[in-house]
């Protein structure tokens, strides 16, 4: 996409996303943030969280107590639509 597609997207209510999740190996968890998603004005986050989603319900809730409590901040965040980090992203391409 050109600089200004994505700037007519954003005027209209897209976003940046990234969705967190966790694995826990033994007892040590590990909370990680996917890549970042462009996600279209009107284009629903839910399928794209879907990986992010299995992946802290399966390998998440292992590690005790962090990965109880990670599990469940992933899936809270994933299932609102992941984290915004729009701002954070034109901030970082500005000063590029």
């Amino acid at each position: 996409m050109t600089v200004e597609a994505v700037n007519n997207e954003l005027s209209k209510g897209a976003k940046f996303v990234v969705f967190p999740y966790c694995f826990s190996v033994v007892i040590m968890s590990f909370k990680r943030s996917s890549d970042i998603y462009f996600i279209k004005a009107g284009e629903g986050a839910f399928v794209k969280s879907i990986p992010f989603l299995l992946i802290s319900l399966f390998l998440g809730w292992w590690g005790i107590p962090w990965g109880i409590i990670y599990t469940i901040q992933c899936l809270f965040d994933n299932l609102r639509g992941g984290r915004d980090v729009t701002e954070q992203v034109i901030s970082a391409l500005r000063q590029g």
